[in-house]
């Protein structure tokens, strides 16, 4: 997580609307670095998507949170660490909500949604196959190696499979623990919500489950603008008459007459 990565998220923060992040090297422990530090400021993670073909980023997506609690949190670090959005003024890292966020974002990737995807792996697979045997003469030795290739691939998927149930049971063990319900999309995604995204609530919009907020956020305090009034003045004397004289000596062209 570079001070980078947290001052650009900080700057998109600032516009109150939702924000992607991106790891190109698609770390989970990054990401749910980046949410956890979001989560101290007012936003919320909404969801996860790994890309396709070459492309294996994670793009992040973390929405604003107007809970009161989230808003009082962010009014309290804000007040705390005003100069957090120079990505090294941070609050420090809290070890469980940090695996809280890494479940959350591993259910997110590798929940039911990849063992559909696995299935239709096996289908694909099992199709390239055959089609392979053909091209390649159509004889038994052919059909006989992309049989061998066809059931190596099925052991290499099934193991994936039975690894990636185990890594889920437990993420959702954890997350149940913690107050998280299971929702189920529109598509049959099955994914773990916090208590302030609605749960079965599914209401339209661009943050999935998480409500549109249009609302204000706390923000970072403003630095003061420099005094541009009157410079205070001395004060005046209070004494209102004429100062004392010194006494004056005689005249100079006088003499004291002796008495009389």
């Amino acid at each position: 997580m570079s001070r980078r990565q947290i001052r650009k998220m900080f700057r998109l923060m600032a516009q109150g609307q939702a924000v992607q992040l991106t790891s190109p090297m698609a770390s989970v422990k990054k990401l749910a670095r980046l949410a956890f530090t979001a989560q101290q400021f007012g936003y919320e993670y909404a969801d996860v998507r790994q890309g396709g073909g070459r492309n294996n980023a994670l793009t992040m997506l973390i929405v604003p949170d107007p809970g009161l609690q989230a808003q009082s949190r962010a009014a309290q670090n804000w007040a705390q660490y005003p100069q957090a959005g120079d990505g090294v003024s941070l609050p420090p890292v809290v070890p469980d909500a940090l695996e809280l966020l890494k479940a959350r974002i591993n259910f997110d990737l590798t929940g039911k949604n990849a063992e559909k995807r696995m299935a239709y792996a096996v289908l694909g697979l099992t199709v390239g196959c055959a089609v392979l045997a053909v091209r390649t003469g159509g004889s038994s030795v052919a059909f006989e190696v992309a049989g061998i290739l066809w059931a190596v691939m099925m052991v290499v998927l099934g193991v994936g499979l039975v690894v990636t149930r185990k890594r889920n049971a437990k993420f959702a063990v954890l997350l149940r623990a913690a107050g998280f319900a299971p929702v189920t999309e529109a598509g049959g995604r099955v994914r773990y919500l916090p208590p302030t995204a609605g749960y079965g609530a599914q209401p339209a919009g661009p943050y999935g489950p998480y409500a549109p907020y249009t609302g204000p956020l706390p923000q970072a305090p403003q630095p003061q603008p420099p005094y541009a009034g009157p410079l205070p003045q001395p004060p005046q004397p209070s004494y209102p008459g004429p100062f004392p004289q010194a006494p004056q000596p005689p005249h100079p062209g006088t003499l004291p007459q002796p008495p009389q």
